[in-house]
């Protein structure tokens, strides 16, 4: 249903702008409508980083430049769930990364079960493919 897209940084402590933290990554996660977008939000963060040795910040932000978006409705342009992990550690980080990948698809999954506009875009999008080779 959404693809990620993913940068990671690892600078050395005196470049990062908190050394404290200096291993990061940065999550975009496309999603078919701002409702969505807006609600894999508000069931992601929910539930808090439970090390201190790891930072998260959610947001949902356009899916297009500023510019692009002027012309559409704004929030209709904001479905992207972008995610910001900052980490003491490579490890702490991996571990946050792999716990939070594992929350988004479970809630991916029950937004793909529940939501019937998710399931009449699916079923378009396979009727543009046709049958399976």
């Amino acid at each position: 249903m959404a693809t990620t897209t993913a940068t990671t940084t690892a600078p050395p402590a005196s470049a990062s702008g908190d050394a404290a933290f200096p291993c990061s990554i940065a999550l975009r996660v496309p999603l078919p409508s701002a409702r969505l977008a807006s609600t894999a939000l508000r069931a992601l963060e929910v539930d808090p980083e439970l090390s201190p040795l790891v930072r998260r910040q959610l947001s949902v932000e356009a899916a297009a430049p500023p510019a692009a978006a002027a012309d559409a409705d704004a929030d209709a342009a904001l479905k992207v769930l972008h995610v910001d992990y900052q980490a003491t550690t490579n490890r702490m980080l991996r571990v946050a990364v792999n716990s939070f990948l594992d929350s988004l698809k479970l809630v991916l999954e029950v937004m793909e079960q529940l939501d019937v506009d998710v399931l009449a875009e699916q079923h378009q999008r396979q009727l543009r493919q046709g049958p399976p080779t």
